[in-house]
């Protein structure tokens, strides 16, 4: 595997994880009531996303160049990992909306 691949492959483990730590962490500050401090986790999540993103379409973008792409259980972890944490955070958003309206509710 070209050390190239492997750079991205393991960014898209390191950010896919770093988003879906920034979207757990927004759902415990909701549930805390701090939910601007939630919106801030959320936006991180989805910069983190935006960083595997670039390096999937690295992949992609050699690809589609003709160049070979060697498949490997890295890689599948990989790209598991990153669509794990965008469903992740799409349901972290939705949760931390519920808990702001439950406290508008409470008041």
């Amino acid at each position: 595997m070209e050390n190239s691949n492997l750079e991205s492959i393991m960014s898209l483990i390191m950010y896919g994880g770093e988003a879906k730590s920034n979207a757990f962490e927004a759902i415990q500050k909701a549930k805390k009531g701090c939910f601007e401090e939630a919106r801030e986790k959320l936006k991180l999540a989805n910069k983190d996303l935006i960083s595997a993103h670039k390096s999937q379409t690295e992949m992609l973008t050699q690809e589609a160049q003709g160049e070979k792409i060697e498949l490997s259980l890295l890689m599948v972890h990989a790209q598991d990992h990153l669509m794990t944490s965008l469903t992740f955070i799409d349901l972290a958003k939705e949760v931390v909306a519920v808990y702001e309206r439950l406290n508008q509710v409470a008041k």
